[in-house]
C-alpha cells in the first residue's frame, strides 16, 4: 500500500490488479467485487501547541545563576516533602525560595548571594547533602535540624570560606565524626546531635575556635582527652554517647564557665575529682547513668548557682554530704540507684521536700532501699579513689 501525496489517492494491488481509491473511498474499477467501508469523519480535535523553547531565566546576580542548577539537582533527589517546601523552588527568584536567604557576601558588598539556609523542621528526606551543601560557595549559615537527611558529610565543606554555623542535628547522618570541620577557622557553631555518627572524636576539636559544640546522642566512643581542659567552648554537650574512662582532672577547666555540664548516659568510670568544685557557673550538672564510683566530693558545695544535680545510676557510696544539701538554689538532687549509706538531717529535710531522691541505696532506716544482701555484695569488693583526703575538703 502506498500513498500518493500529489493525487491524494490510495493505491492497492489485489490479485495482480491495481485499484485506485480517491478521496471519499470511491472505486474507479467497479468490476472488482470488493466493498470498502470508510470510517466516518470524526470531530476535529484541538491538539496542544508544540512546546516552545525553554524559558530563559534571568537572575539578578551571577552568583544566583551559579547555585540555581545546584539547588535544582538537590530538589530532584528529595524523596519526601510532606510540607510542600520544594514547590517554591521554581524560577530565578532564588531569594524567595522557602528556606533560602540572601545577603551581600563579604567580598562584594554590592552583590547578592545565597548566604544562609534554614531547613529546620521541614521534614525533608534525601539520601545525601553531598553536591549541595558543599557546592554553595557563599553559604555562611546552614541549619537543617529535624529532617531525614542521611549519608556522610563531604570533606569539601572545608572549602567553604564563610561557613560559621553548621547545624545538622536530629537527622540520619552516619559514619565517622565529620573531620572536614577540623581546621575550619571561621566555624563557631557545630551541632551534630541526634544522629548515628560513630567512632572517635578528634581531640583537636576541643581546642578549635568554637563557641558551641553539641555532639550528644550519637555513638561516639573515646576516652575523654586531657586537652579538653584547654578548650574555650562556651556550650559543650557530650551526653548519650559511649565516652569511656575517668573524668580528666583538667575537664573542669573546660567546664568552669559553663552553665550546663551534661555527661549523662555514657560509660565513664573512676572517681569524681575534687576539681568538680570549680564549676561555679554551673546551673545543671548531670553525670547520671555512668559507672562512676567513690564518694561525692565536698567541693560540690562551691556550686552556689546549681539548681539540678544528677548522679543517679552510678556506683557511688558513702555519706551524702550535708554541705551539698545546703546549696541555696538546689531544686533537684538525684542520688538514686547508688550505694550511699548515710544521710544527715539537712539532707533528710530535702528528701521530705521531694528535692533529694535517694531511692535504691543502702541507707538502713529509709524506705525503698536495696536489700541487705545486695548492699553487702557491693561492699565486699572495696573501691579506692586517689587523693582521698580531698573528698572532705571544702575550699
Amino acid at each position: 500500500m502506498a500513498q500518493n501525496t500529489n493525487t491524494e489517492a490510495l493505491g492497492f494491488v489485489i490479485g495482480g490488479k491495481r485499484i485506485s481509491l480517491t478521496k471519499g473511498c470511491a472505486l474507479k474499477d467497479q468490476n472488482i467485487p470488493i466493498t470498502l467501508e470508510c470510517p466516518q469523519p470524526k470531530t476535529s480535535i484541538s491538539l496542544p501547541p508544540l512546546p516552545l523553547k525553554d524559558e530563559i531565566l534571568q537572575f539578578a546576580e551571577q552568583r544566583l545563576a551559579v547555585v540555581y542548577p545546584i539547588i535544582q539537582e538537590f530538589k530532584s533527589i528529595i524523596t519526601s516533602d510532606p510540607l510542600g517546601i520544594t514547590k517554591t523552588w521554581v524560577g530565578s527568584d532564588i531569594c524567595n525560595y522557602k528556606g533560602f536567604y540572601c545577603e551581600s557576601p563579604p567580598d562584594n558588598e554590592t552583590a547578592i548571594a545565597v548566604a544562609s539556609i534554614d531547613f529546620n523542621g521541614f521534614q525533608l528526606s534525601a539520601p545525601t547533602l553531598d553536591g549541595f551543601l558543599d557546592q554553595l560557595p557563599d553559604i555562611a549559615l546552614f541549619h537543617a535540624n529535624s529532617n531525614n537527611f542521611a549519608g556522610t558529610i563531604s570533606s569539601n565543606i572545608a572549602k567553604l570560606p564563610y561557613l560559621y554555623e553548621l547545624d545538622i542535628s536530629n537527622n540520619k547522618f552516619s559514619g565517622p565524626f565529620p573531620a572536614a570541620v577540623l581546621g575550619m577557622n571561621n566555624l563557631e557553631f557545630l551541632d551534630i546531635r541526634f544522629n548515628y555518627f560513630t567512632g572517635s572524636v578528634p581531640p583537636q576539636i576541643f581546642t578549635q575556635n568554637l563557641d558551641f559544640l553539641f555532639i550528644n546522642n550519637n555513638g561516639f566512643m573515646i576516652k575523654l582527652p586531657d586537652n579538653i581542659g584547654s578548650t574555650h567552648i562556651l556550650f559543650l554537650t557530650l551526653a548519650n554517647n559511649k565516652f569511656i574512662g575517668p573524668l580528666p582532672r583538667s575537664i573542669f577547666k573546660a567546664f568552669s564557665e559553663l552553665t550546663e555540664v551534661l555527661l549523662v548516659n555514657n560509660q565513664l568510670t573512676g572517681c569524681l575529682p575534687y576539681e568538680i568544685g570549680y564549676l561555679k557557673e554551673a546551673v545543671v550538672f548531670d553525670v547520671g547513668d555512668n559507672q562512676l564510683t567513690g564518694q561525692l566530693p565536698f567541693s560540690l558545695a562551691c556550686l552556689e548557682k546549681v539548681e539540678q544535680l544528677n548522679f543517679a545510676n552510678n556506683l557511688l557510696f558513702g555519706m551524702v554530704p550535708e554541705a551539698v544539701c545546703g546549696l541555696p538554689n538546689l531544686l533537684h538532687f538525684s542520688l538514686s540507684d547508688n550505694y550511699f549509706t548515710h544521710a544527715g538531717p539537712l539532707c533528710r529535710f530535702l528528701i521530705e521536700k521531694g528535692v533529694l531522691d535517694v531511692r535504691n541505696n543502702c541507707i538502713p532506716d529509709l524506705p525503698f532501699q536495696r536489700s541487705v544482701a545486695e548492699c553487702a555484695d557491693f561492699f565486699a569488693h572495696p573501691r579506692f579513689c586517689p587523693h582521698m583526703w580531698s573528698y572532705t575538703y571544702i575550699p
